[in-house]
């Protein structure tokens, strides 16, 4: 079937056309891009679409808590070197987000696709990746997800059977248990800000030892392993030791660890670094994330951070003191409806700026930042926020649904 030229049955044909069509209709009716709707319908039409989709592609698969939008898009970037490719760009990452987008690319030879980390199991097994990047895990969505730990378990129990090379951030000690079960596996450290999610061993519970930016576990012996790729201030440093440099127009550290995983993967297919690396110059923003927005004649910055890694790296790269921030927090379904995360954040690195608060749960993020000792004012709205903030860029920082808000009001 691989080699055949259209490798779709007629009922995979009709499934594709009317998951189109439904997505069209969901578009015309101003309800966003139609491609999750879509492709459900599509995979109620033929349950297998996704694997006869994916059998003539090179599938990379992108996992992680933080950063796979992102990095997906740098992969995507870096593999058009070496042929079409064809990815799930806006995030739409279950299996009918996927559906849609591979339902696009019949041209492609690279379907680069991000998975959230709780289907990455049932996505794995129905596409036949060549290549899984797993960048981190950590707690995100307390009142689905469950703790992080069963998800690695997860993973791990997924992967041993794969035939993918496994490009692993080996600085997470949750992704270096799950990946450890594969045969085929590249290391590269990436780093990682958040720890509060791996100080107990994921093999047998004792305590990890953090000595510098080594880990390991006293008491079974389990250790990061030596990574083949690095991260180095602003280059990666590839298997032969040479060091190649960064230059994005993303910003902050966590989007040159994105590049440095993005760069090994793009070596798996044969895409130099230098040549994978200039390609990732070309992204500017992703999916409304990082782009500067001109709002009631000022500059505004949207950034979108999820979960108390997400904060962490967000606070580590906005505009020094006073620059002004507007926080926004909202808990709908898609967000998780438990905001407990908010007290992991730590929100003394705010202190100096001033603090405009937003969003569904407004209130709970202010009893934080009260706590913390900040000074803030709660808003109403956007608009409001905007008209009190002193002068200077302001940074915004969203979680995901009051995200979509902030750009749908800024026209973005």
């Amino acid at each position: 079937m691989a080699g055949n030229s259209d490798p779709l049955t007629p009922r995979a044909k009709l499934a594709v056309t009317a998951g189109k069509a439904v997505a069209a209709a969901s578009r015309a009716a101003g309800r966003g891009s139609g491609s999750v709707i879509g492709g459900r319908v599509a995979l109620k039409l033929d349950p297998d679409l996704l694997a006869r989709l994916a059998q003539h592609l090179d599938v990379i698969l992108v996992s992680a808590t933080n950063g796979k939008t992102t990095t997906t898009r740098l992969i995507a970037e870096a593999l058009g070197a070496a042929g079409p490719v064809v990815s799930n760009a806006l995030g739409a990452n279950m299996p009918a987000g996927i559906t849609s987008a591979l339902a696009g690319g019949s041209e492609a030879k690279f379907g680069v696709i991000e998975v959230d980390e709780k289907y990455l199991a049932g996505v794995a097994r129905d596409t036949d990746p060549k290549c899984i990047a797993l960048l981190n895990l950590s707690r995100d969505q307390l009142d689905r997800a469950g703790e992080t730990r069963m998800l690695a378990e997860n993973w791990r129990e997924a992967l041993s059977g794969s035939k993918a090379v496994l490009v692993a951030n080996c600085d997470d000690p949750l992704v270096v248990w799950a990946a450890s079960s594969s045969p085929n596996v590249i290391w590269v450290a990436a780093g990682q800000m958040w720890k509060d999610d791996a100080w107990s061993c994921p093999s047998c519970g004792g305590v990890m030892q953090r000595p510098g930016d080594d880990w390991f576990c006293g008491e079974c012996g389990f250790r990061r392993p030596t990574p083949s790729w690095a991260l180095s201030g602003d280059h990666v440093l590839d298997p032969h030791g040479s060091a190649w440099p960064i230059h994005l127009q993303l910003p902050g550290r966590a989007n040159k660890a994105n590049a440095a995983s993005s760069a090994a993967v793009a070596a798996v297919f044969g895409v130099p670094p230098q040549v994978a690396l200039e390609r990732m110059y070309q992204v500017q923003a992703v999916a409304g994330r990082y782009d500067v927005v001109q709002f009631q004649g000022r500059d505004l910055r949207l950034l979108l951070a999820k979960n108390p890694a997400g904060w962490l790296e967000t606070f580590s790269l906005i505009d020094p003191p006073p620059a002004p921030v507007i926080l926004s927090v909202n808990a709908r379904s898609a967000d998780g409806t438990d905001t407990s995360w908010l007290w992991d954040v730590d929100y003394t690195r705010l202190t100096g700026h001033p603090l405009f608060v937003l969003g569904d749960r407004k209130l709970d993020l202010a009893v934080r930042l009260e706590v913390a000792g900040q000074q803030f004012q709660v808003c109403e709205s956007l608009d409001e926020a905007v008209q009190q903030a002193p002068a200077g860029r302001i940074e915004v920082i969203a979680n995901y649904t009051a995200f979509q808000d902030l750009r749908r009001r800024v026209g973005n």
